[in-house]
């Protein structure tokens, strides 16, 4: 349960700095409509991400991996449109919103692999 509060509040993270530093990213909303984004994206990472990557396994083989990027648009597509607060316009604000949700999530679990 913490690693999942830990994710939401990654991905909250992740998208307020998104919408801070990214040209083409904008966020409209309050702290908790933010936190239910983050939410959201961590639910929609766990229900529709593997489905997708399952149904896509034969390209993301052909591809050697990187047409888990575009599952990857998908699934911040796929929060827009259930969090209109969240504007993201462009492949380059798709891309480096994702890089930096990633890594904010990445920073997250390394600090709490290191705090038992």
């Amino acid at each position: 349960m913490l690693s999942f509060l830990l994710h939401i509040i990654g991905n909250a993270i992740g998208l307020y700095l998104a919408a801070r530093f990214i040209q083409g990213v904008s966020w409209t909303g309050d702290l908790i409509s933010l936190l239910t984004a983050g939410a959201l994206l961590g639910v929609l990472n766990v229900t529709i991400r593997p489905i997708t990557k399952i149904l896509s396994a034969p390209l993301i083989l052909l591809t050697l991996g990187l047409f888990i990027i575009i599952i990857n648009f998908f699934i911040l597509w796929l929060l827009q449109i259930f969090m209109p607060e969240l504007i993201v316009q462009g492949f380059w604000a798709y891309f480096w919103t994702l890089m930096i949700i990633t890594g904010v999530n990445y920073g997250l679990s390394l600090a709490k692999r290191d705090n038992p």
